[in-house]
């Protein structure tokens, strides 16, 4: 048994069922190994793809999510995904390839610092020098990726090393420090608080039950970020809906004039917590992103568990606060608001994805999510062609439906992925919202600039053409009736609809 064979062996025994990625020369040895394994390997036709899905796979499902490169071409092609579920902390392990080691830092064909570049968008990037160092980062990190999920760990894999056949294996014994030292004083905060307030973010998601249960029997409303969307149910009467910018006037209310804002698993951007209160708890696993003068490094289950909580009857007061959430648009012919309205309220059930650009503002509007890992989007990078390969992860590891809402920009930088949806024959249904244009970046030139659009519209190729040429269905429409039409039947994936929408600007935060 070489390295590669253990490897594998290893990513069995830890219930890794799925894995996508494209082969090449210098990560063949784990694809010999792949090939006679138990192991699903997805074969997307771009390496950034596969990173994407696994990313999807992840954030859907709550398992790891693994994609697998080549060394240099494909395995950079990986770093815009990596650094999209290192911004958002998505739990994903991230194999590629080397040339041999006697090459590393020489001129070689196809060799680049690998491990140097990925280490800056991933929580850790190691490249072992022999067989026995890769099995100790394997385990170390898929222990860390499954008990304090950060974000992507990168492991580089030069070929000799995976064909080493004399190393040595172990048990793990991995800990972990936390620093729960201010939770005594967190303590004080909540005895005295009147109007506590908590905020819920990814980190928080394995611990839904628990905090509905404590919401309900204290009374303590909530606001989430928007990966934390589901954690309560958006019709939840104490969910007070997004914080932030983006949030309504009774989450800002509440946030503004609460004595007490604890906050579970959110990394605290500037879009999340616009100004830093001086009553702020924060909960995380991540050492790095803790702000306030409460921090408490460790679970949100542990604080949750050693944490008293009290009654408070403060939701009356911020009900009183009128909400002026309403959308406009969401009823014309044919504003992508009114067409991605019509697609959530159809599939309300579903899984939705979502790209980057101007529709993703209406989806994570529009969108009320009833759980989590239900709404899938790049929220801290946001590049566009996230939305496609997403959505085929989601696919491979739920097998439910999946909605993915795309712009004609976006879709169009990983369009060959609807070649793995349709080998795959996944229920993914893919809407193409197509005005001919980048509108976010035309708003930004018009609004911020005074110039008129500047190379931002867009001569697009026929939808419907290409994904026939992928064997998939496909259909067009061009006003709201024939949308509501559409999606009276019974949509079943792998199906393409391009949905022709007006130039539309996006509301701004205020």
């Amino acid at each position: 048994m070489n390295v590669a064979d253990k490897i594998v062996k290893i990513l069995e025994e830890e219930g890794i069922s799925d894995v996508f990625g494209v082969p090449g020369e210098q990560i063949m040895p784990l694809y010999k190994s792949l090939s006679t394994s138990n192991i699903n390997h997805v074969l997307t036709r771009h390496e950034q793809a596969a990173a994407h899905a696994a990313d999807g796979y992840a954030r859907s499902s709550g398992k790891i999510g693994v994609c697998i490169s080549t060394a240099s071409p494909g395995a950079l092609n990986f770093t815009m995904a990596a650094a999209t579920a290192y911004k958002d902390s998505v739990p994903m392990l991230i194999l590629t390839g080397d040339n041999e080691l006697k090459f590393r830092g020489s001129t070689h064909f196809q060799t680049t610092p690998q491990r140097e570049i990925l280490e800056h968008i991933t929580q850790a990037s190691y490249s072992p020098l022999n067989g026995t160092e890769a099995m100790y980062v394997l385990r170390a990190s898929i222990y860390e990726l499954k008990n304090f999920p950060k974000g992507p760990i990168h492991i580089n894999l030069p070929k000799d090393v995976l064909l080493q056949e004399d190393f040595d294996d172990f048990d793990l014994c991995y800990l972990c420090e936390d620093d729960m030292s201010n939770l005594s004083k967190a303590q004080e905060l909540i005895d005295k608080s009147e109007r506590p307030l908590l905020i819920l973010g990814a980190g928080a998601i394995t611990q839904a039950q628990n905090i509905k249960k404590i919401i309900d029997e204290y009374g303590i409303p909530v606001t989430t970020t928007f990966h934390g969307k589901g954690i309560i149910p958006d019709s939840h009467e104490l969910n007070l809906g997004l914080c932030g910018i983006r949030g309504n006037n009774q989450s800002k209310y509440a946030f503004e004039s609460s004595d007490c804002i604890i906050a579970l698993g959110i990394k605290a951007s500037e879009r999340t917590i616009p100004a830093m209160p001086d009553n702020f708890i924060h909960v995380n696993i991540n050492r790095d992103v803790l702000v306030g003068d409460y921090p408490i490094h460790g679970k949100v289950e542990d604080f949750l568990a050693e944490i008293q909580f009290r009654k408070t009857d403060w939701l009356k007061e911020i009900l009183e606060i009128e909400n002026s959430d309403a959308i406009e648009g969401v009823d014309d012919d044919l504003k992508p608001q009114a067409a991605i309205k019509r697609i959530l309220e159809r599939f309300p059930d579903s899984i939705i994805t979502s790209d980057a650009g101007s529709h993703t503002t209406w989806t994570t509007l529009l969108k009320k999510s009833l759980r989590p890992g239900q709404l899938l989007f790049s929220g801290a990078m946001a590049p566009m062609g996230y939305g496609l390969p997403a959505a085929i992860g989601a696919g491979i590891a739920t097998g439910e439906k999946v909605i993915s809402i795309n712009g004609d920009g976006g879709i169009q930088m990983n369009l060959q992925e609807l070649a793995t949806l349709k080998e795959n024959d996944l229920d993914v249904v893919v809407f193409i919202l197509n005005n001919s244009e980048f509108g976010i970046i035309r708003q930004w030139e018009e609004d911020f600039y005074n110039m008129e659009a500047y190379q931002t519209r867009l001569r697009n190729p026929d939808f419907i053409k290409l994904a026939s040429s992928y064997s998939i269905d496909a259909v067009r429409v061009d006003n709201l009736s024939d949308l509501e039409l559409i999606l009276d039947n019974d949509l079943t994936g792998p199906l393409v609809v391009e949905v022709i929408v007006d130039s539309e600007n996006i509301p701004l935060p205020e």
